[in-house]
């Protein structure tokens, strides 16, 4: 079976729209590993996931944690080793390796040129796999 993917893209902020995403996964039953290459943006999505709406909590974990296996929401960079297989957030520029093994494939697109560049090409190589992603514009939603 193939990986089933969604773009989201027209995002001012990649790392909120994430936040809302990962929110909706849990609510939904899903288990999501967030691949976020990035140091710093990986420590502003473990913050906002704390305080992005008043009274919530979204559990979540470094992927390097003990509980990592246990948690809905985990979190890691480029090359880490996910606990499981359901859905994959990429909040990197570049292709997810093995993202053949996840059920759901989730990117995530701001409205920065070079990251638009590099999502078109992750997009042709997904279509290239023989998968049609399927384009969600975050933007004439009104959300960011």
């Amino acid at each position: 079976m193939a990986t089933e993917i969604h773009f989201y893209h027209n995002t001012p902020d990649r790392i909120a729209a994430a936040c809302r995403i990962a929110a909706r996964a849990l609510a939904g039953g899903r288990r999501l590993a967030v691949r976020i290459p990035d140091d710093t943006q990986r420590r502003r999505f473990d913050h906002l996931l704390w305080t992005f709406e008043p009274g919530s909590f979204v559990p979540h974990v470094a992927v390097e944690s003990p509980l990592a296996g246990e948690t809905s929401i985990v979190f890691g960079g480029k090359d880490s080793a996910w606990p499981h297989d359901d859905v994959l957030l990429n909040l990197g520029d570049d292709l997810p390796g093995e993202f053949e093994r996840f059920a759901m494939l989730l990117e995530v697109v701001s409205t920065d040129e070079d990251a638009r560049q590099a999502a078109r090409s992750r997009w042709k190589h997904y279509r290239g796999c023989g998968i049609e992603p399927m384009p969600h514009d975050l933007g004439s939603r009104g959300e960011s």
